[in-house]
């Protein structure tokens, strides 16, 4: 329990440094993100620009591999951090790139770090914030969310229909420990980054399609007139979407059966 001395002050005591500290790197982050796609950086975060740039990226990436694959792991920490909606491509592109035996830990571990990155901002700086001002349900809401953080959040890092950024910021809200944060979530991450870095693997055909049919169109048509069209949400089969929700309900399990016991007369 939080003795007086030991709980934060509202913002309106501090003195101004201290709040300028707090509310920095919330900032620094927005003004990034704001910067990324004020440039329009996250459409070279694609399938079809893999698709354009395939052979110059694939030449690049055999000629200096240990390079590329630490700047593949950079970058999936930026777009994990930034909020970029990218992530997806870029674990099937790390499955092309690189093999799904290679990409899937490199791209489990950069989302992890990317999601810390997000969690800690809002919690030292939002979370702080609202637990100042924080009422009796909020106060309820944040102790539910700590006591069955490690169940709640595999769930939500296991079912694919939930925003990662949105779990990232809700999990930095709540009271829920950082080791705890960062189990569930390199945890929940793994059986997608696999299946995503396995189908990645197998984009060969597919991409060969795509750069066929964009070249067929570019002679009939001009090449201004025609673009690729290929999104990760084509390439997943509804079957691994329903299993990695099964998943995620079985990590719901030990949750329940705490509740039932909780209400049991």
């Amino acid at each position: 329990m939080m003795t007086p001395a030991s709980r934060p002050q509202p913002d309106d005591t501090l003195p101004a440094l201290a709040r300028a500290r707090r509310w920095l790197p919330v900032a620094v982050l927005l003004g990034l993100v704001a910067l990324v796609f004020g440039l329009g950086l996250q459409n070279q975060l694609s399938l079809p620009a893999l698709i354009e740039h395939r052979d110059a990226i694939s030449g690049w990436v055999d000629g200096h591999f240990a390079l590329a694959l630490a700047g593949f792991a950079l970058l999936y920490v930026a777009v994990v951090a930034l909020s970029i909606p990218a992530a997806a491509a870029m674990s099937l592109a790390g499955g092309f790139l690189f093999g799904w035996a290679v990409s899937a830990p490199i791209a489990t571990l950069a989302a992890t770090a990317g999601a810390a990155i997000v969690f800690q901002i809002v919690k030292t700086s939002l979370g702080a914030a609202l637990a100042e001002r924080s009422g009796p349900f909020l106060t309820r809401l944040s102790r539910g969310f700590a006591e069955n953080g490690f169940s709640l959040l595999l769930f939500l890092r296991l079912t694919p229909v939930f925003p990662f950024w949105t779990v990232n910021a809700v999990a930095g809200l709540s009271r829920m420990p950082f080791a705890t944060f960062l189990a569930a979530t390199a945890i929940g991450i793994i059986p997608g980054a696999i299946a995503f870095a396995l189908v990645g693997s197998g984009l060969d055909t597919v991409i060969d399609d795509q750069a066929l049919a964009f070249k067929v169109c570019a002679a009939q048509n001009g090449a201004e007139n025609c673009q690729v069209s290929l999104s990760p949400a084509a390439l997943i089969s509804p079957e691994l979407l329903w299993g990695l929700t099964g998943l995620g309900l079985v990590a719901l399990a030990p949750m329940l059966v705490k509740l039932w016991k909780g209400h049991k007369p």
